[in-house]
């Protein structure tokens, strides 16, 4: 059975707090091999790494501020952010980003922390896992000015345009595909044919997106499997080959993996 990384998933979440040890156990069943989990702001911090300490060497913490957390208190969470990163050592920068679907009344001051935590990536020599719904040629924007061939990352639940998809990789980022993959009108059946496995990773933004048939129902890193399969179908490989390259590209990202 091909094994897996899960480069995305909030598996800490209260969504999880009834069944979350039965949750993690089918991820090992399903070949699931390490889980990488995105920070949201201070009041997920505690939880994110209470999950990791049941088992460092498969549960990844990130440091970072989500877009949809940035309002006007912002720097304060920046410099929570900061403290912790100057505390121990993370797998990554995340999740960050923009957003320009739930309320774009911080827009300015999502542009300012978005520049401040890419600055830390490069300081402490870490990827970005970047959110954009809604905002991805915005990112690409920010993000330009930065591309130094060094910054790498993921723009995570990646499901734009092939040109989109070109530019990211250009600057030497991964798209992160999820569930949406497996949607009628994800529009990645498109995509996916042009952009070679060498820029792919797999994840699942759990308990969010979940892939065909549970679309609409709670997700779990269980089902990277489904997102896998839909994605062999379209770039017409076995799974064992996406599995080896994805795997490969989640380590080679990854520090501490």
């Amino acid at each position: 059975m091909p094994s897996w990384i899960d480069t995305h998933a909030h598996i800490y979440l209260n969504e999880f707090d009834v069944d979350r040890l039965d949750m993690l156990s089918r991820c090992e069943e399903a070949g699931i091999t390490k889980i990488f989990m995105p920070n949201i702001d201070h009041t997920s911090i505690d939880t994110m790494m209470e999950v990791e300490s049941k088992n460092p060497s498969r549960y990844f913490s990130m440091m970072g501020l989500h877009p949809c957390s940035v309002k006007k208190d912002f720097e304060k969470e920046l410099y929570r952010v900061e403290d912790w990163l100057n505390k121990r050592k993370f797998s990554a920068i995340g999740e960050m980003g923009t957003d320009l679907y739930w309320d774009k009344t911080f827009w300015q001051q999502q542009q300012e922390a978005f520049k401040t935590q890419v600055q830390w990536a490069k300081k402490y020599n870490l990827p970005l896992v970047i959110h954009c719904r809604e905002s991805i040629d915005q990112t690409i924007e920010l993000l330009q000015p930065f591309a130094d061939g060094k910054l790498t990352g993921i723009f995570h639940c990646f499901s734009g345009s092939v040109s989109q998809a070109k530019k990211i990789t250009d600057m030497n980022f991964y798209l992160g595909i999820g569930g949406v993959v497996t949607f009628k009108s994800g529009g990645l059946d498109k995509v996916l044919p042009e952009i070679s496995l060498e820029h792919i990773v797999v994840e699942t933004d759990s308990p969010y997106l979940s892939p065909v048939p549970h679309r609409g129902k709670r997700n779990e890193p269980s089902y990277v499997p489904l997102i896998a399969k839909k994605i062999c179908e379209i770039k017409k490989i076995p799974l064992e080959e996406l599995s080896e390259v994805t795997n490969l590209n989640a380590s080679k990202l990854f520090p501490l993996s």
